[in-house]
């Protein structure tokens, strides 16, 4: 045991204590002091029996209680009395140790040892014999471990949890791995001289807590004072009253109770509260180390509920365009979802964030576009890189994209090894200042901001004109069901360079400005608006191209042509972009 805990602690494993949740360590420091209350009942009443359990001890405690010892009683009794009126008139008179010393030299005076008072006896005296340990026995060795093993774990558990329970009462920090080194060294001591395994005793820390003990001297100071009183005052705790000892605990248990600490948790969250009330119980009914391990396994069950279920949520941006929030009454942006995650996209949370996600996807089909702001995540593994790979594929699907915003460098790094950088393209890793202005210029359709969208959801959508059309075409929920032919930039630039009988007559429905930034050489403006008037007409007898920024206006167009009886009408597959990235773009005013 004492190996295993020092390996812990030079491996500086003392974080594993952090799992210990506050409302553990409340819950078992008050059900030990109760714990502790009804175990020294019989002592304190001078009463005999052999119990099994706080239950059992609390039904012996009643059916006995008429046999109850008066001189016992009376001294256990004095012996809490006395303790709290020291307390009222100077809290730092060592309390504990005047009230055993006044009770010892009741029961010399009187006698009552002889009168039925249970008295603590004569101390052995000498030291413990050097054990010779099988060090060698590696069979006697292997049958130990698991049960050395769960010792030592449950050691340490107990007493971390009893030191943070003193802890939140004087202010201290606790260093886990040194006290993993500490209690590995002394259980290695004692099994060379014939001990039992050592942990933190909460009865004896809570003593030496309300005896004001400051440093860890006390300690010292406390082996000094029992190793010699075993030499030389273990014939005076003769006439040491079991009844006085008891009383100090009940007091000592009555303190340790943080009933204001115990208000808090109950008014707060219901799973500390949860937490706290079985572990309580916990310590009471059950073995206090299965308690505190019940406790333990509740707080990382909560803990994992609530680290399954990051809150992913569609924001847009404030009245002053620069913080982004949550506004569910105002509309969203026909072709941009902005999402905030705020959790780790880790394997137990990447199906809840899924989830989200693609709920957000179906109530908004027409948002093309989705941005995922990765402030909030701190973590991400290979399922969350598969989770993102899988949405990244339905948005491309749907012929859009996906943009990250914020993620930090550890993140970066992992879907860089994982490859997923390569599939998203580093250009879709966007800073959060020039995000949104980004995708405005670069990504969205300004079509649909101009005529089919009512919302001014973003900082540049404050000076755009609306136009908005009344037309079935123009309605970004729904793509034409025409079956449009769309050319290739490529065949398309072949096309353009045949005689000019043979050329087909280039339509540019985008606007002016967008227009004069660059077009394809020969190209006719005519703005999408004019295209859509009855009063404008095109020559039936040739083949039309329609082109616009992306494909989306040229293809409502087409789908309004054919309607009129045009039959050689196709589009600019990917549009202007598409013809700029092939290299072919020529023309600029």
């Amino acid at each position: 045991v004492g190996v295993f805990q020092l390996v812990l602690g030079l491996a500086r494993l003392g974080a594993l204590v952090n799992f210990v949740s506050h409302s553990v360590v409340v819950g078992f420091a008050s059900g030990a002091a109760v714990l502790i209350a009804i175990n020294q009942m019989r002592h304190l009443l001078g009463i005999s029996f052999d119990a099994h359990g706080a239950l059992d001890t609390l039904r012996l405690t009643a059916v006995n209680l008429f046999a109850a010892n008066i001189a016992t009683t009376a001294l256990g009794v004095g012996t809490i009395i006395f303790i709290i009126i020291l307390r009222q008139i100077n809290p730092r008179l060592p309390g504990a140790l005047l009230s055993m010393v006044a009770a010892s030299a009741v029961v010399w005076l009187l006698n009552l040892d002889q009168a039925g008072v249970a008295v603590i006896g004569q101390l052995p005296q000498g030291l413990p014999p050097l054990a010779q340990l099988p060090l060698l026995d590696l069979e006697l060795i292997a049958r130990l471990s698991t049960g050395a093993l769960a010792v030592g774990a449950i050691g340490l558990v107990e007493t971390s949890a009893i030191s943070r329970a003193i802890a939140t009462q004087t202010g201290q920090r606790l260093d886990s791995n040194q006290e993993f080194v500490g209690q590995g060294l002394a259980n290695i001591a004692m099994g060379f001289f014939s001990g039992y395994v050592g942990a933190g005793s909460f009865s004896r820390s809570a003593v030496n807590y309300e005896a004001k003990a400051q440093t860890g001297v006390a300690a010292l100071f406390s082996s000094g004072f029992v190793l010699a009183a075993m030499f030389l005052l273990a014939p005076l705790a003769a006439f040491l009253p079991r009844a006085a000892l008891a009383g100090v605990l009940m007091v000592t248990a009555y303190y340790m109770i943080d009933r204001a600490e115990i208000a808090r948790i109950l008014r707060g969250t219901r799973g500390d509260a949860a937490i706290m009330m079985i572990t309580f119980f916990g310590t009471i009914f059950l073995h206090i180390e299965f308690a505190v391990l019940a406790g333990i396994l509740l707080s990382l069950t909560v803990y994992i509920m609530k680290t399954s279920v990051p809150v992913v949520h569609a924001v847009l941006p404030d009245e002053s365009f620069v913080h982004f929030r949550e506004q569910k009454d105002k509309p969203q942006c026909p072709q941009l979802g902005i999402l905030d995650i705020h959790g780790d996209l880790y394997f137990g949370a990447v199906h809840h964030v899924e989830e989200a996600i693609l709920e957000h996807a179906d109530k908004h089909p027409e948002q093309r576009f989705l941005l995922l702001r990765l402030h909030g995540v701190n973590q991400c593994d290979f399922s969350g890189v598969h989770m993102l790979e899988n949405i990244l594929h339905i948005y491309r699907e749907r012929g859009g994209d996906i943009y990250l915003m914020r993620a930090r460098r550890a993140i970066k790094n992992v879907m860089t090894a994982c490859g997923f950088c390569d599939k998203l393209g580093m250009d879709n890793f966007l800073e959060s200042d020039d995000a949104i202005t980004f995708l405005f210029h670069r990504v969205l359709d300004p079509a649909v901001c101009i005529y089919e969208c009512e919302t001014r959801a973003f900082k540049e959508c404050q000076n755009l004109p609306k136009q908005i059309f009344p037309l079935t075409a123009l309605a970004h929920t729904v793509r034409p069901r025409h079956n449009i032919a769309a050319i290739a930039p490529l065949d398309l630039w072949h096309k353009i360079h045949k005689p000019v009988e043979q050329r087909p007559l280039l339509i540019d429905v985008r606007e002016p400005r967008e227009f004069h930034q660059g077009h394809i050489a020969g190209a006719e403006l005519v703005p999408l608006p004019e295209l859509l008037s009855d009063g404008y007409d095109l020559p039936q007898d040739q083949e039309i191209i329609l082109m616009c920024r992306g494909g989306r206006r040229s293809e409502r167009a087409a789908a309004v042509l054919q309607d009129r009886g045009y039959k050689e009408v196709a589009i600019l597959r990917g549009g202007i972009l598409a013809w700029e990235a092939a290299g072919l773009l020529e023309a600029v005013d």
